[in-house]
């Protein structure tokens, strides 16, 4: 501990997901005093929309006074969707639970320090069992589409059901939680509903605030909601001031501030990556790596579809969010997804499909599809039973492909980020494999594929799983942190989520998230005693996991205890 510096905690977490959430939890374990400050608010089960029309609880702009799960950012080369709230991305993602494409260990920006896989496969197993990772059952409509298009594209072998963190009891049966002896909330067997990214109001889904972020307040960890971090200060003795205020507050923004030994960034890849490019212009970061934003992944991702016009004589909104998953190739993943009846207002972002590459502008051939098929677009414009009608299909890839964040400084000291190309291939606008299964699915359902608006008119892609900025790296000339998630230069701060990711994963992040999350606090010393770890900036060794000094439940209590 820094001496003659007096700290109201040991460690401030800034954000609530998969990242920080685990944090809150390890190093409670390790007698750390934590403070979690998130900018999104609490959810219980009936504050979740019955529907994504109700944009005050399902969208997170809370300067309009919108203060739900989703958040929208329009960067100049990607239409970026992420979580908001306590929990973080757990309350609006798919649930969805798998291990990366094998690129994704062989990437150069960290394959030379370690063998990661080796590394971190006892924490995938780790972070299987506390979310709760179950087979999705997996006979829904959608899901027979699948079989379809993977029979058609001649990889019906690689069909499997997804993984996911829902409790899969008798539907609509209530169980008391399996932590604690059933002392904590209680749990409701999966509907089947569809609601998963508008909020689970059953009490099915594993969210974060009902396993890790739940252990972590039962052992101490005091959670602040609906606070923004707007500044971090490193004292002169060491250690950190943060300030913090009301999330998008206009007046009475009710500013404090905290001084803490270390903090871990954990906000996301938009919201750390903005923290980190204030302080630096600031000038609280001297000699932060210049990789500060650089590799950006988008997951190689795009989310197009297809939908059935007239009467709905198949309901596509059924079943979980995400069930199952097909591999066209072998860097290439492709998965259903539903909103449930009633949440169709995602739809106002569908039109017809247009295929981008070539010299001809994508938006030329936009405007030449719709005088051809005037019909056609107008019927796309159409939200009525949406989600019935509709088989979104996200699409992810493993290629090495990136964006460059930067940024602009505000008046008021913060930042305003914004894309271009980065290393790498360009990131793509356009993934011909992904119209071609849209293509696909559309024959099959008997309707007609569709793309995304941004995509078709901007040439901006979409993405549900923004990653890196804040990459692994040997030294400060390759990467912002070590190999055990430190930022080169800054003792005590740390970089927990999203921005830690090193290359494109081909598949939904959260699981790898919460196991590197879970190595990283594994090595950290239990508090007052000696750090097992090498001096920041010094050549990279592996390090035994410290044994926490009061764990809250043993490492295979979730799945022992029924989860």
């Amino acid at each position: 501990m820094a001496s003659g510096v007096s700290f109201d905690y040991d460690v401030a977490v800034i954000g609530s997901g998969f990242g920080g959430s685990v944090t809150a939890m390890r190093l409670t374990e390790k007698g750390y005093r934590v403070i979690v400050f998130e900018s999104g608010r609490r959810f219980g089960a009936d504050d979740f929309p019955r529907s994504n029309w109700n944009l005050r609880r399902f969208l997170f702009f809370p300067r309009l006074g919108l203060r739900g799960i989703q958040r929208l950012t329009l960067l100049r080369n990607v239409l970026v969707l992420s979580g908001a709230g306590v929990g973080g991305g757990s309350l609006v993602y798919a649930n969805t639970l798998y291990e990366p494409f094998e690129g994704f260990w062989s990437d150069p920006q960290w394959a030379g320090i370690t063998d990661w896989r080796s590394e971190l496969a006892p924490y995938y197993d780790q972070a299987r069992r506390m979310l709760g990772a179950a087979p999705a059952p997996d006979d829904t409509p959608a899901d027979q589409v699948m079989r379809a298009v993977a029979d058609r594209l001649g990889v019906a072998d690689t069909y499997r059901a997804t993984d996911v963190a829902v409790f899969l009891g008798a539907p609509g049966e209530e169980v008391a939680d399996p932590y604690f002896g059933g002392a904590g909330p209680s749990r409701t067997g999966c509907r089947e509903c569809g609601a998963c990214m508008v909020g689970c109001r059953h009490n099915a889904k594993n969210t974060l605030d009902r396993n890790y972020l739940y252990l972590a307040e039962a052992n101490g960890a005091e959670v602040r909601p609906e606070r923004q971090v707007t500044d971090v200060v490193p004292l002169e003795a060491g250690g950190y001031e943060l300030t913090a205020q009301r999330s998008g507050a206009w007046f009475r923004r009710r500013r404090e501030q905290v001084r803490v030994e270390q903090v871990v960034c954990s906000a996301g890849v938009l919201g750390t990556l903005g923290l980190l490019a204030s302080m630096k212009e600031r000038g609280r970061l001297g000699g932060i790596s210049s990789r500060l934003g650089v590799r950006v992944r988008t997951n190689s991702e795009a989310l197009i579809g297809a939908q059935t016009l007239g009467p709905v004589r198949q309901d596509y909104s059924t079943g979980l969010a995400i069930t199952s998953s097909i591999h066209p190739d072998d860097r290439t993943h492709i998965e259903p997804v539903r909103y449930p009846k009633g949440s169709n207002a995602m739809g106002l972002l569908s039109t017809v499909l247009v295929d981008g590459g070539g010299r001809l502008p994508r938006q030329v051939r936009f405007l030449g599809k719709v005088a051809r098929h005037p019909l056609a677009f107008l019927r796309s414009l159409s939200v009525r039973r949406w989600s019935e009608r509709s088989l979104i299909l996200l699409v992810m890839q493993s290629h090495d492909n990136s964006l460059t964040v930067t940024w602009r400084r505000r008046r008021n000291g913060g930042v305003r980020l914004t894309t271009e190309q980065g290393e790498g291939a360009p990131n793509p606008s356009y993934i011909p494999e992904a119209n071609e299964a849209a293509r696909l699915a559309a024959d099959i359902m008997g309707g007609v594929p569709a793309s995304a608006l941004n995509e078709v008119l901007l040439d901006v892609p979409t993405t549900a799983h923004v990653l890196g900025g804040a990459c692994i790296g040997d030294d400060p000339a390759t990467g912002v942190i070590d190999a055990y998630q430190r930022v080169f230069g800054h003792p005590g701060l740390h970089v927990a989520d999203a921005s830690a990711i090193s290359a494109n994963l081909g598949v939904n992040p959260s699981l790898t998230i919460t196991a590197q999350t879970e190595r990283a606090m594994a090595m950290w010393p239990n508090r007052g005693e000696p750090d097992p770890r090498p001096s920041l900036g010094a050549r990279y060794e592996p390090v035994a996991a410290v044994s926490p000094t009061a764990p809250i439940v043993p490492a295979d209590a979730p799945a022992a205890l029924g989860w």
